[in-house]
């Protein structure tokens, strides 16, 4: 029984951390991209929606996804695809984008915000270290209220009291 007090919070715990290094993993890309420098004309080749939750009582979001292509400055083809961008692009306009060479071209069509991106991952790594800090309390307030309290072996040291004493009748003898 106990390990699920354990184990939940911990998979709470290993998940939430897995999500902060996706979180600046992501906000590290960005910041490289649009650090480049290098920019081209790339296609809008094709947009899409997602839809997710909707049952029971979740409500629904729908997620806008945009396929771009360009040609890098060493004459590669790149396509990619990209989430929540503007709902104003369609298939065929031409935008700008963002792009930072290496073995994987990486690119975005987001226009530069250094501040709002780091406004938004330290605001999502605040949010994220509050569940990491709540999951561990839970733990430790849990192995301090109810770990604690199974051993019967544990004796407190109080002074002994007055009911604690055999009764053998003597008070009365006292009395007149």
């Amino acid at each position: 029984m106990d390990l699920m007090f354990y184990a939940v919070p911990s998979l709470i715990m290993a998940v939430t951390l897995f999500l902060a290094v996706k979180v600046i993993r992501r906000a590290l890309e960005l910041r490289r991209v649009w650090n480049s420098g290098l920019t081209a004309e790339a296609r809008c080749l094709r947009t899409y929606t997602t839809t997710s939750g909707g049952s029971g009582d979740s409500s629904v979001r729908t997620t806008l996804h945009h396929v771009y292509e360009f040609t890098a400055r060493d004459g590669r083809s790149i396509r990619f695809e990209e989430e929540d961008g503007p709902g104003t692009t369609v298939e065929g306009d031409i935008v700008v984008v963002h792009y930072a060479e290496g073995e994987t071209v990486k690119a975005t069509a987001q226009a530069p915000g250094h501040v709002k991106n780091a406004a938004s991952t330290v605001a999502l790594l605040v949010f994220l270290s509050v569940v990491v800090a709540f999951c561990a309390g839970f733990m430790v307030t849990y192995t301090e209220a109810f770990a604690g309290s199974e051993s019967s072996d544990s004796q407190v040291n109080e002074p002994p009291s007055i009911d604690d004493q055999p009764f053998d009748g003597s008070v009365y003898d006292e009395l007149p």
